[in-house]
């Protein structure tokens, strides 16, 4: 499936003096060594090159400029009772609406779909625009794009100070639901489905409703054919998690729960079992089948995945 390539953003706007302190402050520790000329310091992030010069103006460059920009722009709101609206967000204006940055959102994402071992978890979150400074001041990004070390820190913040519902599908529940009606995104679809009927009728406040996409809105639909009551409002964007932020929350509360999953099952039968869908995860399979037997799958891994049988011939 083809997606167009995520459009390139360019904001500028000149801050205010107390702004252009806090600015500098901000990114003290992101700087780079070498900056444009008559610059005070330019950060380059993996979707932003923020460059702020002596003048006060501030320049966003990448796909993620509006996102960053916005967090300066409520700080400008926020502290100097100032609207910020230059020619390059008029410019914009329609794609801003698309990626909804600045609108209360419930996004849902989910994680465990590539992995052989552990769980599947998808989490909706309810994001206000009073929260999306908060979200900001966190350095919300999909999760994909953090370390492990960084989700760990900052997801319980998230998870006491967000509203969200989180459905962890075990392996046993997987394997017992997958067959060759129900298979994987259909399963997804319905805990998606789940996930956002409880956040809908929690905070009914939401200007949208947005899913990370896995599958044309179509299919996911017919999915939930017979499922009672379904959430219909959906907006089905692509890398989602970088253009809303109640879907990055998702994505980050979801992968933290896996991680604390993974971290238990590696526990309870004392060896680590690796993420992905590796030959080492077929190693780690196959000495568990020594120990345990075949049905130690079951409760331990996605039985649909290629990797069981590569794991019964290796312990044949």
């Amino acid at each position: 499936m083809k997606f167009d390539k995520p459009k390139q953003h360019t904001i500028v706007f000149k801050v205010s003096d107390n702004i252009k302190e806090k600015m500098i402050k901000h990114y003290e520790d992101m700087k780079c060594e070498k900056t444009p000329p008559y610059a005070i310091f330019q950060v380059k992030d993996f979707d932003c090159v923020t460059t702020l010069y002596e003048s006060g103006k501030v320049m966003f460059q990448g796909i993620g400029a509006d996102i960053e920009a916005s967090f300066w722009t409520e700080q400008e709101r926020v502290l100097n009772n100032r609207l910020i609206d230059t020619e390059s967000n008029k410019k914009d204006k329609k794609e801003e609406k698309k990626t909804f940055i600045n609108v209360s959102s419930i996004g849902s994402d989910e994680v465990g779909t590539g992995d052989y071992f552990g769980p599947l978890v998808v989490t909706a979150s309810y994001v206000s625009k009073e929260n999306i400074a908060y979200m900001k001041e966190l350095k919300v990004r999909d999760s994909k794009q953090l370390t492990d070390e960084t989700i760990i820190k900052i997801a319980p913040e998230l998870i006491k100070n967000i509203p969200h519902t989180t459905i962890i599908l075990s392996n046993k529940e997987y394997n017992d639901y997958h067959s060759t009606d129900i298979n994987m995104n259909k399963i997804k679809a319905i805990l998606h489905n789940k996930c956002l009927l409880s956040m809908v009728e929690k905070e009914p406040n939401y200007e949208k409703i947005v899913v990370d996409q896995f599958e044309n809105p179509k299919s996911y639909y017919m999915h939930l054919n017979n499922v009672p009551k379904k959430v219909t409002n959906i907006t089905f964007m692509t890398k989602a998690e970088d253009q809303c932020m109640s879907v990055a929350a998702s994505s980050i509360i979801s992968r933290y729960i896996f991680l604390r999953e993974m971290k238990k099952l590696s526990e309870k039968y004392n060896i680590t079992l690796p993420l992905g869908a590796s030959s080492k995860v077929d190693e780690v399979g196959a000495s568990l089948v020594k120990k345990y037997g075949q049905d130690i799958l079951k409760d331990i891994a996605k039985l649909s995945f290629k990797n069981t049988e590569k794991i019964y011939e290796m312990t044949k």
